[in-house]
């Protein structure tokens, strides 16, 4: 057996017909940002769409998802356009997708292993790559009949049209398992290393801020900007995968962490959820969670529950539950007059919403004196004495707290100080 993690083996640059089923809580979005969404995707991994439909499914089909007509109007539209690849923007199970397949003529890949497949060729770091092909594993072992091609094709076959015979099949499972059981130790390693390092930055005296949002809501934009960093920013699906980290400095803060994180998206795969657990691990124990938003986009609200979601999938629930957060509104710029009043009354009646533009700037002085007060707000006022001679400690007390009262003498120096109870516990640490 040559890699176990190999991926779906799709051509870049070759034609691809998407199908969006309508199923269930997905006619809360737009139909035509789904299919941009889907379109996106696509073209995230090289495939060029020759033709994109939806279809409403009242029932879904256990053999092929789509009703009969509907199967043969995709099969049309795939001899049509002389496509190779039929996108079916909806998991599938094994079973639907032979039956596409063997209705089509064609390779189907699903909204999952789409974005494994972005993922697979995103992933930079080394843990970023363990977890896709973890992930990937655990999709990919149901389908070994039909859908592992690089097994067929070592074995001589042709491609998705033929399968491997059950008994290689079983050998693969159990080689599968195998890498898997040997990629969640090599993941438990990392994650007790990163658990070392944030223990660490959390001895140190300086916050982390996490951006957390849909993907292609402009974090990377808003890293860049608040950082003076490159990191890769297009508008593009998923170009961040693997976390960033740089120093910004905030009013009132010698300096504080900020962490781009990989964005998230509507039917995120579960397996990404927990392969990513350990990545997203960050934003659980971080300070603050400035959560982006596209407020330019049709279906802005819908990807704000998908992201509030997924963050009540790693720990990060409800009101009064985990890290602060601040919304930013981001891409302000693309509104027309009418609709950026609008945008703009509404934010001005919400607390912890920012209107800004990552791209032009705007807004983001304002951004950076909202994330330094919820930093500092909800402080406990604190009583201190320190000697006249440790200028450092009243320095830093100055720049992470609210100095409320200060009686200095020749020997040493009183204050009172309103201060969070992180940092409190940093400066305790600090003075060690």
């Amino acid at each position: 057996m040559s890699d176990p993690s190999a991926q779906l083996d799709v051509t870049r640059g070759a034609l691809a017909v998407i199908a969006l089923p309508e199923l269930g809580n997905a006619a809360r979005r737009d139909i035509e940002a789904r299919l941009d969404e889907a379109a996106g995707l696509a073209e995230a991994i090289g495939l060029v769409v020759a033709e994109r439909e939806h279809f409403r499914v009242r029932a879904p089909r256990a053999a092929t998802l789509f009703g009969s007509g509907q199967v043969e109007m995709i099969a049309a539209a795939i001899e049509r356009s002389g496509a190779e690849l039929l996108v079916v923007d909806a998991a599938i199970t094994p079973i639907q997708q032979r039956n596409l397949e063997e209705a089509t003529k064609a390779k189907v890949i699903d909204r999952t292993g789409l974005i494994l497949e972005i993922f697979g060729e995103r992933a930079a770091t080394a843990e970023g790559r363990l977890q896709v092909e973890l992930a990937h594993l655990d999709y990919q072992a149901g389908r070994l009949v039909r859908s592992w091609t690089h097994l067929e094709r070592q074995r001589g076959g042709f491609g998705f049209l033929g399968g491997p015979g059950e008994t290689q099949i079983e050998a693969d499972r159990r080689l599968i398992r195998d890498r898997m059981a040997k990629i969640r130790r090599e993941l438990e390693q990392v994650s007790r290393t990163r658990g070392l390092h944030r223990a660490r930055r959390q001895k140190a005296p300086w916050p982390v801020i996490a951006l957390v949002g849909y993907t292609n809501a402009g974090k990377s934009t808003l890293f860049n900007r608040l950082t003076n960093a490159e990191v890769m920013a297009e508008d593009l699906l998923f170009a961040t995968l693997d976390p960033t980290m740089r120093e910004i400095a905030l009013p009132g803060f010698a300096k504080a962490i900020l962490s781009d994180t990989v964005g998230f998206i509507s039917d995120l795969p579960t397996q990404l959820i927990a392969a990513f657990r350990a990545t997203l691990e960050e934003v659980v124990s971080a300070d603050l969670i400035i959560h982006v938003r596209d407020i330019s986009h049709p279906d802005s609200e819908a990807q704000r529950e998908d992201v509030e979601h997924v963050l009540a999938e790693i720990g990060v629930a409800g009101e009064g539950e985990g890290p602060a957060m601040i919304e930013a509104w981001n891409k302000i710029d693309q509104l027309d007059p009418g609709e950026r009043a609008r945008v703009l009354a509404e934010a001005a009646r919400k607390a912890d919403v920012v209107p800004i533009s990552a791209l032009k700037g705007e807004g983001i002085d304002r951004l950076l004196r909202s994330m330094a007060d919820r930093l500092r707000s909800g402080g406990t006022l604190r009583r201190v004495t320190l000697s006249a001679a440790d200028g450092a400690a009243i320095a830093w007390l100055h720049k992470h707290g609210e100095i409320v009262q200060q009686h200095a003498n020749d020997l040493e120096t009183e204050l009172e100080v309103r201060m969070s109870d992180a940092d409190w516990a940093r400066f305790q640490s600090h003075r060690r």
